[in-house]
């Protein structure tokens, strides 16, 4: 049974939310504010985490970058905020989905159907390493080098780069990686944009000048042989 981790300063957000998710079969268990999540997720760590932007004192944003110094756990933000620049302040600071409150539960627990399957199917089973000049992938150890040093990658990012790599040379839609990487049938193409990167500030020697992880305008993304 999967455990769900709720933080928001809403009681009755947080209560309905607690609720709901217990009704679809998950031991979910609520924090009214950052601290007291960071805490829950040090002593009883969930397979998955709620948080809200508008959080007092720690805000959501700076949760999120807590939560992810130690802990790959998927991360869904839940918010009022629909601001393009609030959705991408979000997913650099490591959440792996964004959702808008008023949140309908049937695409919440979608979602996190999703990011579990996602959790429990990372790459593919045969030993390989994947080369592209100064960059290798294994897929199966979990690992990622750049000229040869070792490069420390979210759960999200390295799938990402593990489905681009297996299709090395070929054009992947927006719509095509949220399918295969994050599991939804349509989406916000944001995700896409924001984590390809953040990827490339880790795997590129200049970001700015990509030489792995292109972008094929009208296209999609390719990663370069």
């Amino acid at each position: 049974m999967s455990a769900v981790l709720v933080i928001e300063d809403d009681d009755r957000i947080r209560l309905s939310l607690v609720m709901a998710l217990e009704d679809e079969g998950y031991t979910v268990s609520g924090a009214a504010n950052a601290e007291e999540g960071l805490a829950a997720q040090r002593s009883r760590p969930a397979d998955t985490i709620l948080v809200d932007l508008m959080l007092p004192g720690i805000d959501g944003f700076e949760c999120i970058r807590q939560i992810r110094r130690t802990d790959d756990a998927p991360i869904v933000v839940i918010s009022a905020r629909d601001d393009t620049h609030d959705i991408v302040a979000a997913l650099e600071a490591g959440a792996d989905d964004y959702l808008v409150k008023p949140v309908a539960v049937k695409e919440l627990t979608a979602r996190l159907r999703a990011l579990r399957r996602r959790a429990r199917a990372i790459g593919p089973e045969t030993v390989q390493v994947l080369r592209f000049g100064d960059l290798e992938v294994e897929p199966e150890a979990g690992e990622v080098r750049l000229h040869g040093t070792p490069v420390q990658v979210t759960r999200t990012e390295f799938q990402l780069l593990c489905e681009l790599a297996e299709h090395a040379g070929k054009v992947l839609s927006r719509q095509q990686l949220l399918q295969r990487v994050w599991q939804y049938d349509g989406g916000d193409e944001r995700l896409v944009d924001v984590h390809v990167g953040r990827l490339r500030q880790k795997i590129e020697d200049d970001p700015s000048a990509p030489k792995h992880l292109v972008t094929i305008r009208g296209l999609g993304y390719k990663l370069h042989r």
